[in-house]
């Protein structure tokens, strides 16, 4: 098998529609329940875990349901055709809730449906790529990944500014595209390996427990950590730069796509480097890179991360919180384009989707309890949303020590 270009930046369309409706919703859904609905920091912390909770219950099982699944289209292709189009329209009903059970019905059918497809596709990346290659093939995925979080930050931002219907009806078109894309160009193999008498994802988890080894867990809860300060600092991004830096609407959702724009340049660097000098060692820089410039955002007075630096076309008005930001986005490519590969190449491909669903298991964990933390963090302090960049960089010093003991996960020549 060899490494196709072409036919990863297709696959990675699917990661794409994944990528804008999060963003879309991780920056504007606080916005609603803040502005709209009136909710508490405490409370939209934990709503903003309630699509995470599902995904728990629902990404895991469907991946190693798919590794055992037999369709004339393939054992992926059926989750992707089914929850991208309910997932869509779902996201398209969000804005115009106009209260909250209602918001809460949409937002709920969309969780259920994004889940249901996330790990398929993703699974499909290492479905048709060698080991040696994953890396890079996960850069790719990462960088169309990257754009859809561009787009539907600082396009979506502008739309918001016209219309806050607008960003989310883009998100459900964009989907729909990027699901029509991965089954007109995406074959899967023709064959697999039998998966029937593989142990069910569970019985990897036991499997990974009770190795001498234990590499496998390692990598697990190192993914625990740095998700715990990542999906954190993300659930409230928007808000600590309105509320504690005191920057207009528009400007807080642009921040994302600073931080991104610099992980889709960084992309594929990262999976080469990953692939030369090492993954775990490629991660463990991005670790210590990021953890500093996160806790630079906690000791830099208001003022000074409002300042406006400069202003550009398409990224808008660039602060000095964009100046930490946009290399954050770097740090965070080293460690999220190795960080799958390495889970992926603790096994054979009968479990290729069990074991994309554990790395989902691990990273959904902390995207529950780090908005709740977080939120809670803001409560406690009197509404002070700068705690959240004081406890980040440790999680992420957590992840380091973990990841000092990983012995494998590196990828394979043969």
């Amino acid at each position: 098998m060899k490494f196709n270009y072409g036919k990863i930046f297709l696959l990675g369309f699917g990661f794409f529609g994944v990528s804008v409706i999060w963003t879309v919703y991780n920056a504007f859904v606080p916005l609603f329940l803040a502005n709209k609905f009136g909710l508490s920091p405490i409370f939209i912390g934990f709503f903003m875990t309630l699509d995470n909770i599902a995904a728990l219950f629902i990404q895991p099982p469907v991946g190693a349901w798919s590794d055992r699944l037999r369709t004339p289209i393939g054992r992926r292709m059926p989750f992707i055709l089914i929850g991208a189009p309910i997932g869509a329209l779902a996201f398209g009903i969000i804005p115009l809730a106009a209260v909250l059970p209602l918001f809460v019905a949409g937002t709920s059918t969309l969780l259920l449906s994004m889940a249901f497809w996330r790990t398929p596709v993703v699974a499909l990346m290492p479905d048709i790529t060698p080991s040696r290659f994953r890396s890079q093939a996960n850069g790719v995925i990462n960088l169309m990944g990257g754009l859809g979080t561009i787009i539907a930050s600082l396009v979506g931002s502008a739309l918001y500014e016209k219309n806050a219907a607008y960003p989310f009806w883009m998100g459900s078109a964009l989907v729909i595209a990027a699901a029509l894309l991965v089954f007109i160009f995406i074959k899967e193999p023709k064959e697999y390996a039998d998966s029937e008498k593989e142990p069910d994802m569970f019985g990897s988890l036991r499997g990974l427990m009770q190795d001498e080894d234990k590499s496998g867990m390692r990598i697990l809860f190192a993914i625990f950590f740095w998700f715990l300060a990542y999906t954190g600092i993300e659930a409230f991004l928007t808000l600590y730069a309105t509320r504690y830096i005191g920057i207009p609407d528009g400007d807080a959702g642009r921040l994302v796509g600073h931080l991104g724009l610099f992980f889709v340049l960084f992309a594929l660097p990262a999976g080469i480097i990953g692939s030369r000098i090492g993954r775990r060692v490629t991660i463990s820089a991005g670790i210590i890179g990021m953890a500093a410039l996160i806790f630079g955002l906690f000791i830099l007075p208001p003022a000074t991360l409002s300042t406006l630096v400069t202003k550009l076309p398409v990224l808008g008005n660039i602060r000095v919180i964009s100046l930490l930001l946009m290399p954050a986005g770097i740090a965070w490519a080293l460690i999220n384009i190795n960080s799958l590969p390495m889970v992926v190449d603790l096994t054979s491909a009968a479990r290729l989707g069990t074991f994309t669903g554990l790395y989902y298991l691990f990273s959904t964990l902390s995207a529950i309890v780090g908005p709740n933390l977080n939120g809670l963090l803001v409560q406690i302090s009197g509404g002070r949303y700068n705690t959240i960049m004081l406890i980040s960089p440790l999680f992420l010093i957590v992840a380091l020590i973990l990841m000092l003991g990983v012995h494998k996960g590196e990828a394979q020549v043969a």
